[in-house]
């Protein structure tokens, strides 16, 4: 399986060809507590284990998160599967049940999924159609819908986007990507660090005499103006940052910067997307590159040995 998630069969003339294969998942599976002060030893899987639900069944691509502790899995067919923790209705069934094992969301039976990405507590997929649904926790905007009204959708609803080819999620936070001439990166969410692109935080004081500070949800999907220039084709969200690659092979980064995740030299926050200077000149990336980021560091592949940029 690739770093990305899917299972590739690479045929000459046929690109989007995909072949499936079989889930294996080792780790924890008590999804009360983890990532909690509680810690469970018993029932952590510590190697890799067939699921019973998914026993026959070809998959071809996976999604989980730096933030995430719930699961996705797409079949050939473009079924999709969710399983983990559930007490914001992450894993799109209209309830808050955990579920130990994969289970068919049915609310997007009507559609063929390809792709997917998940949150801290929410869940985004891609139809084959090119039309994104999301659902789980809302509280900042993250699902895309244009409002924070609903802070749980129990079921999937449309995000406001529109030819887009594959999303990625932060914690509390989505990007997408869009064949949509001059908004190939689009992004909504919690804005705290700037992970959204759009030069701001949002930062405000929630009353006059008060220094207890908020940050102002965006909920509505928005291209990141200053890349409306270029064709972001890869992109990778961190926990509060986002790595994005364009068609020329150039790195940018952007959102919290500690432990130097964003590869910048400094651990200072970018609130727009900022050019990696070590990718400039000879070091772009190439098309086939894989790119990831993680709760504090960003890494990616190239024509040479991997990069990673973090503190050591």
């Amino acid at each position: 399986m690739s770093p990305s998630g899917a299972v590739e069969k690479h045929e000459e003339g046929d690109e989007a060809a995909l072949a499936g294969g079989e889930l294996l998942y080792c780790g924890s599976t008590i999804w009360e507590t983890m990532g909690r002060k509680t810690v469970a030893t018993e029932r952590n899987l510590v190697s890799p284990t067939r699921l019973r639900n998914l026993v026959g069944v070809d998959i071809r691509f996976v999604a989980s998160g730096c933030a995430s502790c719930h699961c996705v899995a797409l079949d050939v067919g473009g079924r999709c599967y969710t399983w983990g923790r559930n007490e914001k209705s992450q894993l799109g069934h209209g309830d808050t049940l955990n579920r130990s094992l994969p289970t068919i969301v049915y609310g997007l039976s009507k559609h063929k999924i390809v792709n997917a990405a998940t949150g801290r507590n929410h869940t985004v997929v891609i139809t084959d159609d090119r039309k994104s649904f999301s659902f789980g926790f809302n509280k900042h905007g993250q699902l895309g819908t244009g409002s924070t009204r609903n802070e749980i959708e129990a079921f999937p609803v449309a995000s406001l986007v529109s030819e887009v080819t594959k999303a990625a999620c932060g914690a509390d936070f989505t990007a997408w990507l869009s064949s949509v001439e001059g908004s190939s990166i689009i992004t909504a969410g919690l804005p705290q660090y700037g992970q959204l692109g759009h030069g701001t935080d949002n930062e405000y004081n929630t009353k006059e005499s008060s220094v207890k500070l908020a940050y102002e949800p965006q909920p509505r999907p928005r291209a990141i103006s200053s890349l409306s220039g270029k064709t972001i084709t890869k992109v990778a969200c961190g926990t509060n940052h986002t790595v994005a690659v364009d068609s020329d092979g150039f790195v940018y980064t952007w959102g919290f910067g500690g432990y130097g995740r964003l590869g910048h030299r400094e651990p200072k926050d970018e609130w727009v997307p900022r050019l990696v200077e070590v990718f400039q000149r000879k070091n772009v990336l190439p098309h086939d590159a894989v790119i990831s980021a993680g709760s504090v560091n960003s890494a990616c592949t190239g024509g040479m040995p991997s990069f990673t940029f973090k503190a050591v």
